[in-house]
């Protein structure tokens, strides 16, 4: 059995410059349905809103959120506060991007694309150097020279690498650990079928295992790139830089 991992369905747009003008289609259209599965059921629970008798669906979803916007004010404070939507809005996003290729059908998750932690990772570095400059000006970038200068300038070229760096580690992280958990199921689904005496009656049991690790990680690493990206905010939202 030969299994081709990483390969995708391409959509081609001659009028663009490469590498623009070929895109992964399969990423883009699953994108596209876990957004809409976001956007109607946070809808249909904004609507409920208040309610008058509690389901478990509104009381899982109520703690999300209760526990990021706890998050956020506790770390960035008053400053903060404006940012809980988007933070909000973040995680789950990933979240579904995460489990969304665990359901039959579907195809991959979007987030085993590398193009998707990408654009993630390029947007939320954006954002966060957007909010330090509106803030702050140019001012914003003293926090790359720690004090006392005699430090801070040979530091500087580590923090200049720190800051270019977290992109990619935003990106790679995501990826890496999403990337795997199919691949993992891909393997099985290889043994299952090769028919090999003892292990293929045993890679029968896995995926159900498999299945219940990779909603695990999926959730992990979208609460880990949400609290990142947190983690991140404090210098451009802080009154004063440290």
């Amino acid at each position: 059995m030969q299994e081709r991992i990483g390969e995708h369905p391409l959509w081609q747009f001659p009028n663009l410059p490469a590498p623009l003008n070929t895109v992964h289609a399969d990423t883009i259209v699953i994108t596209w349905i876990a957004m809409a599965i976001v956007l109607i059921a946070v809808g249909l629970l904004a609507r409920t809103h208040p309610v008058t008798v509690l389901s478990k669906r509104y009381t899982l979803m109520e703690l999300i959120v209760s526990a990021l916007g706890n998050q956020v004010q506790t770390i960035l404070g008053k400053n903060g506060v404006p940012l809980v939507p988007f933070i909000i809005s973040l995680f789950l996003f990933i979240f579904v991007l995460n489990e969304i290729g665990l359901f039959p059908f579907i195809g991959r998750s979007p987030t085993a694309d590398l193009n998707t932690t990408a654009a993630l990772a390029i947007l939320t570095i954006v954002l966060i150097n957007g909010i330090g400059i509106a803030r702050k000006g140019l001012g914003y970038y003293k926090h790359l020279v720690i004090k006392p200068l005699g430090l801070g300038i040979p530091m500087l070229p580590i923090m200049l690498i720190d800051e270019l760096v977290r992109p990619v580690t935003l990106a790679m992280r995501l990826f890496g650990n999403i990337f795997a958990g199919e691949v993992l199921l891909v393997v099985i689904a290889a043994v299952i079928v090769s028919h090999l005496p003892v292990i293929s009656a045993l890679a029968n049991v896995f995926p159900i295992g498999v299945y219940v690790f990779n909603m695990a990680i999926g959730f992990i690493q979208a609460l880990v790139f949400t609290l990142l990206t947190i983690a991140y905010l404090i210098t451009p939202t802080s009154d004063e830089a440290h």
